[in-house]
């Protein structure tokens, strides 16, 4: 079992974990997901210690392995790691990649680190490329090899850091089926990715990282279809969002429609779905003028690059109310015209207890 408590890691101009803390249990397969810069092989460079934490606790099986006193080699003979871009010795062939550490670190015989290599090699379907040289391999039969190195040191655990980003996309599924051969022998594996099918097939549980840590941790179903966090729906759905905070009726009109605009062209939203965001924005703010107080509006606009669809939501403090109850008629029409839903709702408890959502209409 890996426990951290409180990881942190600070560079110098930024800080990927802020504070992590949770329990990796024997036999878990987890997918690391999130947006770029969240910290994911942080997280991984961390556990293994290729990264010093800048505070925080990391134990594997009861040791502490972030204690200065701890033998790190010894803990990396258990703890593989397969990299983007392979790591691979030009000078070596591919069965002495694959020999050199059990011979050097674990004491085999060249036979027996030989046997068990060419073993490996035909796990992965590639024990007739035992003597060509990494330069004479795709970028997928790398990756499977590195595969193969890192598990000829028989690891308890096994961190893949991005394992098939670097790979051309035809490449891609061979080294998945590795992986997914591989998570059936009871291993415990970590596993940096951003294929997010291949993430919920292959996992029994998720991480999605966000602000500095764990932002949420569930089972596929939890993470990719019920999601609990608002980063973690929006990540999963690509969701484009926007926000306008609006606290006066003489707000700047045309500055935000200018936002909007710039929005739309730099989420490379379709000019339907364009121009439907923007005639949304236009009369709903309309009806909000027509009241004899302006309230306090959070706009918040998402698009879903996925379903290139978008929607709105008008969130406004107040007494109860539904802004679009005997409105103007002829907003009211327009707004009907570029939605497929308008839906009201009331929190009591919320700062801004009115909410509006404006569901767009497709094409």
């Amino acid at each position: 079992m890996i426990k951290i408590e409180h990881l942190r890691k600070e560079y110098p101009n930024v800080t990927p974990l802020k504070d992590v803390s949770v329990e990796i249990r024997d036999g878990d397969v987890i997918s690391v997901i999130g947006p770029s810069g969240t910290g994911k092989s942080t997280l991984l460079r961390c556990i293994n210690q290729m990264e010093k934490p800048t505070s925080g606790k990391v134990w594997v099986d009861g040791l502490e392995i972030t204690d200065r006193r701890c033998d790190i080699t010894k803990v990396r003979q258990k703890m593989g790691m397969v990299f983007q871009n392979f790591n691979l010795f030009g000078h070596l062939t591919v069965i002495e990649n694959i020999m050199l550490s059990p011979v050097d670190l674990l004491g085999k015989s060249r036979q027996e680190a030989y046997d068990e290599g060419m073993r490996l090699l035909r796990t992965v379907g590639l024990a007739e490329k035992a003597l060509n040289y990494p330069d004479e391999l795709s970028g997928g039969q790398k990756q499977r090899i590195a595969i193969a190195r890192t598990l000829a040191m028989d690891p308890d655990v096994i961190l893949l850091d991005e394992p098939t980003s670097a790979l051309d996309p035809t490449m891609v599924g061979e080294v998945q089926a590795v992986i997914r051969d591989l998570a059936k022998t009871g291993k415990t594996l970590m596993i940096v990715t951003h294929e997010m099918n291949f993430a919920r097939a292959i996992s029994n549980r998720v991480f999605y990282m966000d602000e500095g840590g764990i932002y949420e941790d569930g089972t596929p179903e939890q993470i990719f279809d019920h999601p609990q966090r608002e980063n973690t729906r929006r990540f999963i759905n690509r969701l484009k969002v926007l926000e306008l905070n609006i606290t006066s009726r003489d707000y700047d009109f045309l500055g935000m429609v200018g936002q909007i605009e710039a929005w739309c062209g730099k989420s490379q939203i379709v000019p339907k779905q364009a121009n439907r965001i923007l005639l949304a924005f236009e009369e709903t703010m309309q009806l909000f003028l027509s009241l004899p107080e302006f309230p306090h509006i959070l706009a918040a606009c998402e698009y879903s690059a996925g379903e290139e669809r978008g929607q709105w939501s008008f969130s406004y403090d107040g007494a109860q109310l539904d802004v679009t109850a005997g409105m103007d008629e002829l907003v009211m029409k327009m707004l009907r015209g570029v939605t497929e839903g308008m839906e009201y709702r009331w929190d009591g408890h919320a700062d801004l207890p009115n909410c509006l959502r404006l569901r767009l209409a497709g094409e």
